[in-house]
């Protein structure tokens, strides 16, 4: 396979693209949103759901996160369609438990927010809640070994951007960037 000579790298297309992939494999801003709400109600009461939901955007227009993203669909889909090499393709298709790459794909994404969404990552990711559940399902032909850990860390991630947002509104800063 050669690189073609035209082919740039666009920031629009790789956030589209990354939109489009998660919406093909059954995951939606709102339903991301929906954990980042389970993981905070009870430390803002407040909180709305359209606040959480801006929160899972911002974290979805970093490039490492759409890096991440991209990579682990990519890599379901290939084990869905059985093109990965003995073992690992048992080893990603099964979910196996011992196989951790997909929680390291998945930190990577909760690492851009500091270390509180690593504890709101273990969390979310024991209990699996909402949408997790779904992705987690093994009754279908579906494999989403790594967009279940991913989709967590995503809300894990919103959740610490809330958490450093609140915290920076108590001590009267205006507090970060959505960005």
């Amino acid at each position: 396979m050669t690189k073609s000579a035209s082919y740039q790298l666009n920031s629009r297309s790789i956030a589209e693209a990354t939109k489009e992939w998660m919406t093909k494999r059954g995951v939606t801003t709102p339903q991301i949103a929906e954990l980042v709400m389970f993981l905070q109600k009870d430390y803002y009461p407040g909180l709305t759901p359209e606040e959480c939901e801006a929160y899972v955007e911002a974290v979805l227009t970093k490039r490492e996160v759409q890096n991440a993203i991209l990579t682990g669909i990519q890599l379901d889909l290939l084990a869905e369609e059985g093109k990965l090499l003995s073992p690992l393709q048992e080893m990603i298709e099964n979910d196996e438990g011992l196989y951790g790459c997909d929680e390291v794909l998945a930190l990577s994404i909760v690492n851009v927010y500091g270390s509180i969404g690593f504890t709101n990552f273990g969390y979310v990711d024991k209990l699996k809640p909402g949408i997790l559940k779904k992705l987690n399902d093994k009754h279908d032909a579906a494999c989403h070994t790594f967009l279940d850990d991913i989709v967590g860390a995503i809300a894990a991630a919103a959740s610490s951007r809330i958490a450093h947002r609140k915290q920076a509104e108590r001590e009267g800063h205006i507090g970060p960037p959505l960005d």
